[in-house]
């Protein structure tokens, strides 16, 4: 069971993604919504705007509810129009009977159940919220290193005693995780001799069992084989922040896509990508930025035909008669000049949204929550 996620629906200030006046309503939206189980917030939102992550902006807390940050199945959200502008509110409680949505009273409730709904399908990220993760080349090789194996085999795998270096002989903790320096992010459109992180690959767990320079450890648990100078790092129970409030980056963001987990050409819905901004840049868990599919670049069949026709004269030349050529003969006799092609390239188009869950410091993880169009890695990714 995944650990509540904390929906903090509060009024944004003035550097929030939006304000009520600016929240698009969907033509179709219900008035009402009674919440079922494997719902998100954003699925719930997107029911009422067309905009799903303005959700915090126009959030209206009910007194009834003891804890107005939580939203549980067979609640019912409401929208009201007051003063103009639209608000939503969880308004009591209801429950589906024989197909049918039976309205109950509000009631005061206690807030002490587990199946709270998330904001955005937590499935689709939980691995990336502790791993994989990305490091500099600086911070991995600070880390202790296998040395060697018990059998010196080359390759080890869950059951073997491997010898590592580089330990804190002081430290406490024994279960360490083992991990590999894999491919560089580097975003070629822009700087193609900046490294801005390396894919650190999950290898496996280990248990320290002597410490002592190099020290012993079993491998209790290989998703791939160990090698000779794989690194460790202290494993750690808590996972990265699984708590996600919609906002708008504090700067303005312009990056690309670097890379898609799981290789897929085309990118969707709810697929994590890489982008080239992190922490370094003011971005922040829960900032929501659009898409826009990079233009492509095309020949100009027009302009490359109207640079081959060159004019010429025809009593520039001769044949090897002695007598002047015209230009159609011309042209038979040396040949079309050769014109060096004309490409432009098309305009960006909008081809989605992405929210930021995790944040490195040069790049960062995100799902993408919206997709129209197709999404390729080096789209351009910049505020909405």
């Amino acid at each position: 069971m995944f650990k509540k996620i904390y929906f903090l629906l509060v009024f944004l200030s003035f550097a929030s993604i939006a304000v009520a006046d600016t929240v698009k309503l969907n033509p179709d939206h219900p008035d009402d919504y009674v919440v079922q189980k494997g719902d998100t917030l954003w699925d719930i939102s997107a029911r009422f705007l067309q905009e799903p992550w303005y959700w915090p902006t126009i959030w209206q807390g009910n007194p009834q509810i003891t804890d107005p940050h939580l939203i549980y199945p067979g609640d019912i959200v409401s929208l009201s129009i007051i003063d103009g502008k639209p608000l939503l509110s969880v308004s009591g409680s209801g429950m589906v009977t024989n197909g049918r949505n039976v309205r109950l009273s509000p009631a005061v409730r206690s807030d002490d159940r587990d199946d709270a709904i998330p904001t955005i399908p937590v499935d689709a990220i939980q691995q990336f919220l502790s791993r994989p993760r990305i490091v500099t080349d600086a911070e991995m090789s600070s880390w202790p290193y296998v040395v060697s194996s018990y059998d010196q085999h080359l390759i080890s795998g869950s059951g073997s005693k491997l010898y590592v270096r580089g330990l804190n002989d002081d430290a406490a903790e024994t279960r360490y995780s083992i991990y590999r320096k894999g491919s560089a992010y580097i975003n070629t459109r822009k700087d193609p001799d900046r490294v801005l992180g390396y894919e650190a690959l999950y290898l496996g767990d280990v248990v320290i069992e002597k410490r002592g320079d190099p020290a012993s450890a079993i491998v209790i648990l290989s998703k791939q084989e160990i090698l000779n100078g794989d690194r460790l790092v202290l494993e750690s129970d808590e996972d990265a922040s699984n708590t996600f409030v919609p906002s708008a980056p504090l700067n303005d963001v312009d990056a690309n896509i670097l890379s898609v987990i799981n290789g897929v050409a085309e990118i969707g819905q709810y697929q994590v990508v890489v982008v080239d901004v992190g922490e370094n840049d003011g971005v922040e868990v829960g900032n929501i930025l659009g898409i826009y599919q990079s233009g492509n670049i095309v020949r100009d069949e027009i302009a490359t035909e109207s640079k081959g026709n060159y004019e010429v004269h025809p009593d520039d030349f001769v044949s090897a008669t002695g007598k002047s050529l015209n230009n159609s003969s011309l042209v038979a006799y040396l040949g079309r000049p050769n014109a060096r092609p004309e490409y432009v390239e098309l305009p960006e188009e909008y081809a989605g949204v992405l929210m930021v869950f995790r944040t490195f410091e040069n790049v960062s993880y995100g799902l993408v929550m919206k997709a129209v169009s197709s999404i390729h890695v080096l789209d351009s990714v910049r505020n909405l």
